[in-house]
């Protein structure tokens, strides 16, 4: 089952997101961002190009030529971008010995899935991991109690990381007070 990471108590939701989808891109991780609402989405979009004054976060619509080969791609449709699925669909690498590496290891290749929706994600199992940033907002921590208690139902396994006490870059924050979320 895929396991599904809540960091609740996110100073800036959209902030932190883009500090994950920096970290992937840097590691050399794909990771898919999912949000339904198009304008949500055009908002961390835009945000990713000035995260950083002096850093790129690569990153593509879903559907763009360059998919296959974009760290980050970003999508609001209900469908996995197709190289998403190729990802998922692939069988386990051989080991050394040239044999398929055993079940246990297989999510490990599969791509990860930042959840920027209020509900729960089309098809969340397809993926190694999920991740869901939690605001302090009353409507994103009540949103966010609905998706946990799905991701449940459906069998995942469930991580809640307590993040208010950093910043954005996911260091200390500096006045935690002074922030919005």
């Amino acid at each position: 089952m895929t396991r599904v990471d809540f960091a609740f108590g996110a100073l800036n939701r959209l902030h932190m997101a883009c500090d994950v989808a920096r970290k992937h891109a840097r590691a050399g991780h794909r990771l898919l961002v999912f949000c339904g609402n198009e304008g949500a989405l055009a908002r961390f979009d835009r945000l990713l190009w000035g995260f950083e004054p002096t850093a790129f976060v690569p990153h593509v619509p879903a559907g763009d030529p360059n998919e296959a080969d974009a760290p980050i791609v970003l999508t609001s449709s209900g469908g996995l971008p197709a190289s998403f699925l190729a990802t998922a669909a692939s069988p386990p690498p051989a080991t050394a010995g040239g044999t398929s590496a055993s079940a246990t290891s297989a999510p490990d290749s599969l791509p990860w899935l930042l959840n920027l929706d209020q509900e729960v994600p089309p098809q969340a199992s397809g993926f190694a991991r999920v991740l869901e940033i939690v605001s302090n907002r009353d409507a994103d921590k009540i949103a966010a109690r609905r998706r946990w208690r799905r991701y449940e139902a459906d069998g995942h396994t469930l991580r809640a990381h307590d993040v208010s006490s950093l910043g954005t870059d996911g260091a200390p924050a500096p006045n935690a007070d002074d922030a919005s979320g």
